[in-house]
This record gives structure tokens, C-alpha cells and sequence, in this order.
């Protein structure tokens, strides 16, 4: 539920910043996201990681095909900037060098024995389409996308250490193209699209009322959940010996009591996520803390 502290006269984009604090703190610390930060998930995990994004993106998108006129919609709308499906589709082709990877056995097998949390989270962004009101909507542009151009971005560098990724390929759902042009975004022009977004964000918030904004918020809240479920949808019983190592690693260091979901919007907010950019095989919050000290 909406917190009743928050004041919804504010800008849409502030109303969702702060509604959305407190969620960070209720959500358990997920094993599978661990191993994702840390580039330790094995190659076909990852891979079919990707696989239940790309359902996730494919149905999500579509759905903004659809509702793209909504006044609360529009102002964010911009697939050529920013749809994520091909590019999945594309990364998952070249991790599997297959081509036809929807009829590989893990995406069948993912199909087969779907999970629950990935069967919800479709659901849920189906019913909201076909709602009377589609605004919601809005609040998973906001988390996924915003995510998506900044903590994926330090994601990313992770990811081509550990899978030996040359020329960014198998990475293309990290990358941007520049607002004006096709190039490749950079990190500053990563910063101008999420300040464009944004600004269309609250353009959209103008259009709706503090009940619709209430919506908004709550269905942001809700959405972190999901993607909480797609983390934990991650298959870490079969590991690699390199996973195994990490883990003994992970279980001899000094802990941190402080959760992951707590851990990534700090960095983000005080402008220190790419200190995960020098973990990669080797992540723990201590460490983590330890690189931080080291950059205030």
C-alpha cells in the first residue's frame, strides 16, 4: 500500500523516488542476485536469466504499443530509444550461439516448467493493460527502465569480465543509443535520458490525479516485488566449481548484515555504483563497503 507521508501534489518522478524507499528495506536479500552481481551465475543460467526478462520485456512492451495514448503514458513513450526486447533476444542468440534460441532446451524447459514468479509478474502488467486504467503502467517503465540505464550499466561491466565478452557483444540490453543520434549512449548521455524520462514522467503525473498517483506509486512498490520473484527464480543448485569457490569464499569473509536491496539504491544515490565494476568473480558486501570507504 501507498504511504500516507507522501505528499502526491509533488512531481510524479519525486512521488515514486520516495514511495519507493522503504521497499528496498522489506525486501529479503536474494541469493540469486548475488550471484548476478558478482558474475559468478554459470554462462546457460545467465542465459535463461535473460530468457524470463525477454518474456517479461516482451509482454511489458507490447502492452505500451497498445496504450501509448494514454496522457500519463505518452510523454515516456519512445520505443526506438528504449525497448529492450530485440536486444535480449539478441544477447541470448550469441550467449547460446543459437540463433533459434527460443527452441533451445532451457528456454524450453522454461516454458515447461514455468515460474511462478515469472507466470505473476506477465500477469500482472496483462491485467493492467486491459484495465480501464492503464496508468500504472508507468511505475514499471520507472523501475525498469531507470534501472536499466543506471545500475545495469555497472551490471554490464561485470558481466563482459566474467563471460569473456569482447566487443560488448552479448550485451546489447545494456546499451543505449544517444537521444539524437544512433550512437551508442555514453555515461553522460545516459544521464540526459533519465532526466528526459524523468521530465516526460512528470508531464504524465500532470494528467493524473493524487488517487491516480497513489496507483502509480503502489503499483512501483509492487513491481520491485516481481522482480524480487524473477531473482529468486534463478536455478543456484547446479553450480559450477567456480560458483562453489565463491561461495566458500563468500562464507570464510567478514559479512556485512546489510542487505543487497539495501546496498543498490545507496550506491546509486550518492553516485558510487561503478565501484561493483571491480568485483567481478570475487563480490562481497564487505568488500564492497571496503571500496566505498575508499571513494567518499
Amino acid at each position: 500500500m501507498a504511504s500516507s507521508s507522501i505528499d502526491y501534489s509533488q512531481p510524479l518522478a519525486t512521488v515514486l523516488r520516495e514511495s519507493t524507499i522503504q521497499v528496498h528495506h522489506e525486501i529479503e536479500r536474494s541469493k540469486g542476485a548475488e550471484l548476478l552481481l558478482s558474475g559468478a551465475l554459470p554462462r546457460e543460467e545467465y542465459a535463461r536469466f535473460l530468457m524470463m526478462l525477454w518474456h517479461v520485456y516482451d509482454t511489458f512492451e507490447r502492452a505500451l504499443d497498445k496504450t501509448s495514448s494514454h496522457p500519463v503514458l505518452e510523454p515516456t513513450y519512445n520505443p526506438q530509444l528504449l525497448r529492450r526486447t530485440p536486444a535480449l533476444a539478441a544477447d541470448i542468440s550469441y550467449l547460446l550461439q543459437d540463433a533459434a534460441w527460443q527452441a533451445h532446451p532451457i528456454h524450453q524447459e522454461l516454458l515447461l516448467n514455468r515460474p511462478p514468479a515469472l507466470t505473476a509478474y506477465v500477469q500482472r502488467i496483462e491485467n493492467i493493460a486491459a484495465s480501464a486504467d492503464p496508468a500504472p503502467l508507468l511505475a514499471h517503465s520507472y523501475v525498469r527502465y531507470l534501472g536499466d540505464l543506471s545500475g545495469g550499466q555497472n551490471i554490464r561491466n561485470v558481466l563482459r569480465k566474467a563471460y569473456d565478452l569482447e566487443d560488448d557483444k552479448g550485451l546489447s540490453f545494456y546499451q543505449f543509443r544517444e537521444l539524437a543520434t544512433n550512437k551508442v549512449a555514453g555515461l553522460g548521455e545516459m544521464k540526459r535520458i533519465k532526466d528526459w524520462f524523468r521530465a516526460g514522467m512528470n508531464t504524465g503525473g500532470e494528467a493524473a490525479s493524487q488517487q491516480s498517483k497513489s496507483e502509480i506509486a503502489e503499483e512501483a512498490q509492487n513491481v520491485f516485488r516481481l522482480n524480487q520473484g524473477i531473482f529468486e527464480a534463478i536455478r543456484i543448485g547446479d553450480r559450477t566449481d567456480r560458483v562453489l569457490d565463491y561461495d566458500r569464499r563468500k562464507t570464510n569473509e567478514s559479512q556485512s548484515a546489510v542487505s543487497l536491496a539495501a546496498v543498490v539504491p545507496f550506491l546509486a544515490a550518492v553516485g558510487l555504483f561503478l565501484v561493483l565494476g571491480g568485483f567481478v568473480g570475487d563480490f562481497s558486501i564487505s568488500r564492497l563497503f571496503r571500496g566505498l570507504s575508499q571513494h567518499a
